[in-house]
């Protein structure tokens, strides 16, 4: 069984996710070798549980998570109540729950089980029969998680649920009329979303817009993340001579702002070719959902895919000032255990698809 599972797993996505991974290890080292805790030790820990994570979700199948999707998803949703009542507050957030010496993050596993969810409730039902209910309750179905990962307040994860939401629905043949009023309703809802932000994510969207606003206040960190990438022009400074980030000019240079080590450090070409094997994985990932017939697994690695992207693209664009900073970290290579590990059992979710791709 083990020799066969070897066999069957598409080893270019599996190296190319190993190597993000070692990026991302070297690059948390070279951000916090100066501070007490060693943080690259604990994500190359991380980094051993989600291989492992990885190669059992393999090992399994997908198709075995489809007959537990309601319940997976009803224990996130009742994590991301609990990291509301009895959460750890970090930096003004509620947004992890302490197991022990380990604290997790449930939004990561949210977004994971919701995509499951839908993909189980969209495959089951005839694509002619109740598109109108169906499509109602997928929609309760995301919003529940949405709201409560937005009432942590962790609005860049929020965001996640509705591109992911908008590929699932359009590759399962929603009726155009029903994205056109999904669209007219979000434009039309924006004016009173606004006023569910708090006062700093509204201060960084219109930084975003303008960073000249508060330059020493709250554009500082959109100002430092771009001054630390431009650093590094072409060839960058050279592992672990980082100045921006290593003085702190740059706030959680670690976790969501990796990508500001990473571009001081290694210059553009350093970036190019993270960009680049970000832009191989999800290649994979699409070319893993076009190759099966499984309605249940298109919709699946779909999902995937498009939070994989989502978030990849949201977190390089707000470290270089090309979108508001929302607090996404960067898969992967950004510091975070729950983070780290649910990205890994949602590609050993892919890596289970394209195994059994012959199948169907």
């Amino acid at each position: 069984m083990v020799p066969r599972l070897f066999k069957e797993i598409h080893w270019p996505m599996f190296f190319v996710i190993l190597i993000l991974t070692g990026i991302g290890i070297a690059s948390i080292y070279s951000a916090t070798f100066r501070m007490q805790e060693n943080y690259a030790v604990k994500q190359l820990g991380w980094a051993g549980i989600a291989v492992f994570v990885f190669f059992v979700t393999v090992w399994v199948g997908y198709r075995p998570f489809f007959n537990m999707s309601y319940l997976l998803y009803g224990i996130s949703i009742v994590l991301l109540i609990l990291v509301l009542i009895m959460g750890e507050v970090r930096s003004g957030a509620s947004r992890w729950i302490d197991v022990g010496p380990f604290a997790l993050q449930p939004s990561e596993l949210a977004k994971i089980s919701t995509i499951i969810v839908l993909a189980d409730l969209f495959a089951g039902r005839p694509i002619f029969f109740g598109q109108k209910r169906i499509l109602l309750l997928a929609s309760i179905l995301v919003l529940i998680p949405c709201v409560l990962v937005l009432k942590q307040p962790d609005l860049g994860s929020a965001l996640v649920f509705i591109p992911m939401f908008l590929a699932i629905i359009f590759l399962w043949g929603v009726r155009i009329r029903y994205l056109v009023i999904f669209f007219i309703g979000v434009i039309a809802s924006m004016p009173f979303a606004w006023h569910f932000l708090k006062p700093y994510q509204q201060k960084r969207i219109l930084v975003f817009l303008d960073p000249s606003i508060d330059p020493i206040g709250v554009s500082y960190t959109a100002i430092q993340s771009k001054i630390a990438v431009g650093s590094g022009q072409i060839w960058g400074k050279g592992w672990l001579q980082g100045t921006q980030t290593h003085l702190d000019f740059v706030p959680e240079h670690h976790t969501d702002f990796i990508f500001s080590v990473i571009g001081e450090e290694f210059g553009f070409l350093g970036c190019l070719l993270l960009v680049l094997l970000f832009a191989l994985l999800i290649t994979y990932a699409f070319q893993i959902m076009q190759n099966t017939t499984d309605l249940r697994a298109r919709l699946l690695a779909t999902g995937i895919s498009v939070i994989l992207f989502f978030q990849v693209a949201v977190n390089i664009g707000m470290t270089i000032g090309l979108a508001p900073i929302t607090g996404i970290p960067l898969p992967l290579v950004s510091y975070g255990g729950s983070s780290l590990v649910m990205t890994f059992f949602g590609l050993g979710l892919l890596e289970s698809i394209y195994k059994e791709r012959s199948i169907f």
